[in-house]
């Protein structure tokens, strides 16, 4: 596996682990339906949250979250769809953002909650 695949995992168990810490119950992760992979599926106070956890060693090119395409976004409210529908859930759903910038040892993670949205 690549350095930045390893990473990419690695940025998923710190977004799982810090959404923990905050009181967020992990429902699934890595969730995958046809083309969609949802990183963290949580729930947290009736709210459905749909993550993704983008991690970068820099955002000298772009900002991290600038990175999530309209396509991305696409899939990610396909895989939520099915995730709702195949487990009955009546809940509302939230699409956030767990973005993780490592410089040297030092972890800068945010959470943006309701991070865009599907009309």
């Amino acid at each position: 596996m690549g350095k930045h695949n390893e990473f990419g995992k690695e940025g998923e168990r710190i977004g799982v682990d810090f959404l923990k810490n905050k009181g967020y119950s992990i429902l699934s992760t890595n969730y995958r339906y046809l083309k969609s992979e949802i990183d963290i599926i949580a729930k947290k106070d009736g709210i459905l949250a749909i993550v993704e956890v983008r991690a970068r060693s820099n955002d000298r090119i772009m900002p991290i979250a600038d990175t999530i395409t309209p396509q991305k976004i696409k899939l990610l409210v396909m895989g939520a769809d099915h995730f709702v529908t195949d487990n009955g859930l009546d809940l509302e759903v939230r699409f956030d953002l767990i973005t993780i910038l490592k410089n040297s040892k030092i972890f800068k993670i945010e959470h943006l909650e309701g991070a865009f949205y599907h009309f």
